[in-house]
């Protein structure tokens, strides 16, 4: 299940929940204040390396190809 992070319009408190896909956008009560108007914010996402080099980046390219000679990332 995904974490989203979510922040509450009313009191600015960031918080994260783990919820299903088809409940990201339904209402959520705020951790702080506990008005259920907090607001889906758009977060960034890193791609994870394992210590042996496996991971986002085997085989040369970026993590959306395994190419050697990537046209998206230049690699």
């Amino acid at each position: 299940m995904p974490v989203y992070e979510y922040r509450c319009p009313d009191c600015g408190a960031v918080f994260s929940k783990m919820r299903p896909m088809s409940q990201a956008d339904a209402p959520v009560e705020c951790e702080r204040c506990g008005k259920r108007n907090a607001r889906r914010m758009l977060s960034r996402i890193a791609p994870v390396r394992r210590e042996d080099g496996a991971g986002a980046s085997a085989g040369g390219g970026c993590a959306g190809c395994s190419s050697a000679n990537c046209s998206t990332c230049g690699r």
